[in-house]
């Protein structure tokens, strides 16, 4: 007769998750307890198996065959944020962010999804992001409704009503899609403007080039005045952040492959990301083709070269002055900032956008309580567990209110759509704005030319 171990051992995705999960990394975790008031998902339920601590205890349970990975083993696993806070508050170094890819990965190999679910993953995952061509098409496309009086129409029938809450929700703060990305825009070469500091490579994203177009122009620009040659290498493509948070992470593996023979050839000092979440995977290429003995000399370089670019303006740019033209005549704008969790956590660059925010004549910087909690998006977080991320949300616009502040900062696209999806939700509109640092402080360059 077999023992309930043999039986757990003999189940796939078992066997998968044995295979995948670090077990140096597992066994590092000491149960302190430290990670447990960082992770937002333990502070609204208070739950163990909702917290870092608890989700390793589950891994390693499964691993030693001691239980059998059922649905709700893959619930808590996906009701992870990803926003590894625990990480910075791990006495003992463990890295749960990698531990809770390796999971998601192995349930990946033997998800069951209906055909709704599965034809949107590949459409997007495969079929849209790793595709440069069919990116600047949907943008096409996401323009024309937007623009040409199509989303009126489409919003005054009530289609939109027909489509799951988060999806609708998404439609209504979504900005100008383009086209027409950074490279359509600038070229591929910029120079520096006055004596070159230093040549760096412009990251430019796979949706931040079609829905946030205007931020990698204006990071562009803003680097090129503070003193930097900026070269973007035109075939570059999707960082793979997104396939690597979601189960996919040999997916992740070749797009990183491909980034890297694109800014091999660029010979930059630095790599720049304006992006927290795309800059967290650039910045652990390393670690993803730790296993990959053709590319892992290639990727250690790469990883070391990658900055944000508040980090590189602030720490090492020749910075212009940033002023309103009517600044003199006005009261101070009140400004406040929330974190990038993967900026914060993993790139560990909390304090720069801040500094470079301040630089801006005529502000009065708040800080919000909690601005280093996750405010929820985490990727397709907000879609994909919509109730978690609007709990978390909530408590996020009640400390953004208190500010007063008329301008919400943040420096993650997806950290500034949840933001904007909270003013709208829980009012503001009219007397807060939601940008990226980026775009804030270059409007204010007294003297840039458009």
């Amino acid at each position: 007769m077999q023992s309930d171990v043999e039986i757990i051992f003999q189940n796939p995705m078992a066997k998968t998750l044995q295979i995948k999960l670090d077990y140096d990394q597992l066994t590092n975790c000491m149960r302190c307890g430290f990670c447990l008031p960082a992770c937002p998902t333990f502070r609204e339920t208070g739950l163990e198996q909702e917290s870092p601590r608890g989700r390793i205890a589950l891994m390693k349970a499964v691993a030693d065959g001691m239980m059998d990975p059922d649905r709700t083993f893959q619930e808590q696993m996906n009701h992870c944020l990803g926003c590894r806070a625990c990480e910075p508050a791990c006495p003992a170094d463990v890295k749960y962010g990698q531990l809770i890819e390796q999971a998601r990965d192995a349930i990946e190999d033997h998800a069951q999804h209906g055909l709704p679910v599965k034809g949107i993953r590949s459409f997007f995952f495969k079929g849209i992001f790793p595709h440069r061509a069919r990116l600047k098409a949907l943008g096409g496309a996401l323009a024309v409704y937007q623009k040409s009086g199509l989303r009126k129409i489409v919003r005054g029938s009530g289609i939109m009503k027909l489509l799951p809450a988060p999806m609708r929700e998404m439609e209504q703060i979504l900005p100008d899609a383009s086209s027409q990305g950074v490279v359509e825009r600038l070229g591929t070469l910029l120079p520096a403007k006055g004596d070159k500091i230093a040549r760096v490579a412009l990251f430019r994203g796979c949706i931040m080039d079609v829905m946030f177009a205007d931020t990698n122009v204006h990071t562009a620009k803003l680097l090129s005045e503070a003193g930097f040659e900026v070269v973007i290498p035109n075939e570059q493509g999707c960082c793979g952040a997104l396939h690597a948070h979601s189960g996919e992470l040999e997916m992740a593996r070749r797009l990183a492959r491909s980034n890297l023979e694109a800014f091999k050839a660029a010979e930059a000092d630095y790599i720049v990301s304006n992006a927290g979440g795309c800059g967290a995977l650039l910045v652990e290429y390393d670690h993803l083709l730790q296993q990959d003995s053709d590319c892992r000399e290639l990727a250690e370089w790469f990883s070391s070269r990658v900055v944000d670019v508040s980090q590189l303006l602030f720490e090492r740019g020749r910075l212009p002055r940033f002023a309103d033209d009517s600044a003199s005549a006005q009261e101070p704008v009140t400004i406040t900032y929330q974190d990038s969790c993967h900026l914060r956590n993993v790139m560990k660059s909390p304090d720069a956008p801040r500094r470079l925010m301040k630089q801006a004549a005529n502000v009065r910087f708040v800080e919000m309580k909690e601005a280093d909690r996750c405010c929820g998006s985490a990727g397709i977080y907000n879609v994909t567990q919509p109730e978690m991320a609007n709990e978390i949300l909530a408590h996020k616009m009640e400390h953004a209110s208190r500010t007063g502040a008329r301008y919400l900062l943040t420096s993650n696209p997806g950290c500034l759509l949840q933001m904007k999806l909270g003013v709208l939700k829980h009012g503001g509109s009219e007397r807060m704005e939601v940008k990226h640092v980026v775009d804030f402080l270059y409007e204010r360059i007294t003297h840039a030319e458009e």
